[in-house]
């Protein structure tokens, strides 16, 4: 049954589904009209309308270039946001197919050994949407490049309302803003697969995106959000709840601020619980029963980023990243849970700095909290300048995963790790409560 956000976004999407965007819109050298945006897309031409709308090109040096020039679009934004106009949520509204069942051939970029859909993938598929739902938002028709460049903030959440991904029907992607700030936006996504007659919901997904200047180094204003009826505006109040709760959750981050008390209590019962009775001494630790050090529930990963992963801006692909983070997160949760594990959410997927061409990419999965069947995994990501010998962090991910039996307890030995256990229990309580 669709959730009632579901069904709340589809009837207001629903007024602006119209036919297939004509190839007109698509020829070299004129201005993408971003108001044949508001139409059915194929997941291949997302990314091929993005570079439209900022000038990229698909040529590894014509692309340097064209990224250099793009700095001269800077005098073209908007001085404060009362300057530009304000649009509706159907003005973003975007529908993307991804022909699994009609196209053998796409299917095979999307398919994994056993048959199944790569989430990975989707991943990628959902950061491009998001970037597209963002420009189709702050679209001028008078300029033929926008000046903005809208790049991720944050995965608010990705829920799984289904587990299963058939690899051989049919996907849509729908989506559109939902709350902008001054130069942030909310945009929420929907994923449903044509199976039995109908399409089925698969999963909602929310995304922060921010808009800079042309040179990706300052922010800039974005169109302000005009809700139309009562359904839009409890919309738009479900998005300012959520700025709300991402500050409250920031405020009270455990690299600022101690655990609360019932959590001191969680970390002295679990050192009390791994003393060896016989010893009496506070260094003299005994693993209990059905139980993993969390040291020995890590798996680490390193990318060499190339051109090939760049996004339109000339830095690493945003989905790229999430693939790779995901992919080994599940890993570790596959290898930790002796079985392969079923993703049940995506949760607070932090980009804290951009990831140049050319860098080491280095990552660390870790199994930071089990509860009977529920595997909860931290991927940290680090860019590493051989040359300098400096580490500096790019992203956090964090990933809710559930095996088909009871998997051990992690337990941690350092104060560290037992940070760690804290921070994905907190994440964990938040997808128990969504």
């Amino acid at each position: 049954m669709l959730s009632p956000r579901f069904l709340s976004l589809s009837r207001a999407a629903s007024l602006t589904c119209r036919s297939l965007c004509s190839a007109a819109a698509s020829r070299q050298g004129q201005a993408p009209d971003m108001a044949e945006g508001n139409r059915l897309l194929h997941v291949s031409n997302v990314r091929n309308r993005l570079r439209e709308i900022v000038g990229a090109s698909t040529n590894w040096s014509n692309h340097q270039q064209a990224m250099a020039e793009r700095v001269s679009l800077a005098s073209m934004l908007a001085r404060s946001q009362s300057e530009l106009p304000a649009k509706r949520m159907k003005d973003s509204f975007l529908e993307v197919h991804l022909p699994l069942g009609s196209e053998p051939e796409l299917r095979e970029k999307y398919l994994t050994n056993h048959n199944t859909v790569r989430f990975g993938r989707i991943l990628e598929d959902l950061d491009s949407l998001a970037v597209l739902i963002s420009y189709s938002h702050t679209y001028n028709p008078a300029l033929k490049r926008s000046p903005l460049s809208i790049v991720t903030a944050l995965v608010d959440k990705i829920d799984m309302r289904q587990h299963v991904i058939y690899p051989d029907c049919d996907i849509k992607f729908t989506g559109q803003v939902t709350w902008v700030g001054r130069s942030s936006i909310e945009a929420k996504m929907h994923m449903s697969q044509y199976r039995d007659g109908a399409y089925a919901p698969v999963l909602d997904a929310t995304f922060v995106m921010v808009a800079r200047d042309p040179g990706n180094k300052r922010a800039a204003f974005v169109n302000p959000l005009a809700p139309e009826g009562p359904e839009e505006e409890k919309v738009l109040q479900e998005g300012e709840a959520n700025k709300s709760r991402r500050v409250e959750l920031s405020t009270a981050s455990l690299l600022k601020v101690a655990p609360t008390n019932e959590e001191r209590k969680i970390i002295h019962d679990l050192f009390l619980n791994t003393l060896d009775a016989n010893t009496v001494s506070f260094r003299s630790r005994i693993l209990p029963p059905n139980s993993v050090w969390m040291e020995d529930a890590k798996l680490k990963g390193l990318e060499i980023c190339h051109p090939q992963q760049r996004n339109i801006f000339n830095r690493i692909f945003g989905g790229f990243l999430m693939r790779k983070a995901y992919e080994l997160g599940w890993a570790n949760a596959c290898s930790f849970g002796g079985c392969r594990p079923s993703l049940v959410a995506v949760d607070d997927i932090l980009f804290q700095k951009p990831v140049e061409i050319g860098s080491l990419l280095m990552l660390s999965s870790q199994v930071c909290y089990t509860q009977g069947k529920y595997i909860q995994v931290r991927v940290h990501s680090e860019v590493f300048d051989p040359l300098t010998q400096q580490h500096s962090t790019t992203n956090i991910f964090h990933y809710t995963f559930a095996s088909d039996r009871n998997v051990p307890s992690v337990v941690p030995r350092t104060y560290g790790e037992s940070m760690l256990y804290l921070d994905g229990k907190r994440h964990f309580n938040q997808t128990l409560e969504s």
